[in-house]
This record gives C-alpha cells, sequence and structure tokens, in this order.
C-alpha cells in the first residue's frame, strides 16, 4: 500500500473529471432540482463565476447555478456540485492566501440560499462575518445562521 500525498485544494480544483457534462433528467429521479436538461459543471468554472462578483457585492449559489445553465443552455446546474465546487474553490483560495496571494477568489462574498454565510467556507462564520462587515455588509444572526442583510439588494447578477 503505497501512501498517496493527499490533494491540496488548488489540485482538486483543477481537476475537471471529464466535466462540464450536460445530461438529461427525467422527473421522479430523486433530484429535486428539476427536469430537462442539466449540467454538471467544472470546478473551475464555478471558481471563474465567483471570482466575478465585486467589492461590495454578493451573489448565492442560485446565481452561479443560473450563470452555469446559461453557460451550458441546460435548463438548470446541479446544486450539490456547484456546492461543493464552491466549496473547493474557497478552500483553494484560502491556500493561495496563506501562501501570500494577494488575488484570491473572494468566496466570502458567495452565500447560501437566502443570504447565509456559508459556515462551511475557510475561517468559518466568525472570519466569513469579518471580511462582509469590512466590506460593508450587514450581517444579523437568525438562531445559529448568520445572513447577509438586505442581500437581495446588492445581489451580482451580471455572471458571464
Amino acid at each position: 500500500m503505497g501512501s498517496k500525498a493527499k490533494k491540496s485544494w488548488r489540485e482538486k480544483l483543477a481537476d475537471d473529471k471529464d466535466l462540464p457534462k450536460v445530461c438529461e433528467v427525467r422527473a421522479g429521479r430523486g433530484i429535486r432540482s428539476g427536469e430537462g436538461r442539466m449540467v454538471i459543471a467544472a470546478p473551475r468554472e464555478v471558481d471563474a463565476l465567483m471570482k466575478q462578483v465585486p467589492k461590495g457585492r454578493v451573489v448565492t449559489i442560485n446565481e452561479l447555478r443560473a450563470a452555469l445553465a446559461r453557460k451550458h443552455q441546460a435548463d438548470f446546474a446541479c446544486p450539490i456540485t456547484t456546492g461543493i465546487f464552491s466549496w473547493i474553490a474557497a478552500h483553494a483560495a484560502a491556500e493561495d492566501e496563506a501562501e501570500g496571494k494577494k488575488r484570491i477568489t473572494p468566496f466570502w462574498r458567495t452565500l447560501k440560499m437566502g443570504g447565509e454565510v456559508n459556515p462551511k467556507y475557510p475561517g468559518g462564520v466568525k472570519q466569513i462575518t469579518q471580511r462582509l462587515r469590512a466590506e460593508g455588509h450587514k450581517i444579523i444572526a437568525k438562531g445559529r445562521r448568520m445572513l447577509v442583510v438586505d442581500y437581495e439588494k446588492i445581489l451580482f447578477t451580471k455572471l458571464r
């Protein structure tokens, strides 16, 4: 048994695994997001969209999914892989930042549905809310969840 070195987040981000792929989804196939043509994007495509979000603006996973669907002429983008790939992009950015890079993917600007800060991103809720507040956003606690106030008004929707 050879011990394989663990892949860095950057390596995971660069591994396209034969993606993107567009497939046909029929109703009742266990995918709650819909039926029709579904795109499973490549990790780097998700990262590229996250990089477009300017300071002072935010995006949700749903905006990323809509942009991916448009790009691939699909009806929708897979919610699971889009979420996983945004998480990989966030960790790759944290790796870059730890190595002293200044221009990294601004993962803290990518929110979950409903404007929720993603607690699984590097630094956790505490660091992400600090970054968002530093960019002028107001954040409130709702139970355990942290939400960006009026995020709909600052949504960045010009993703290409």
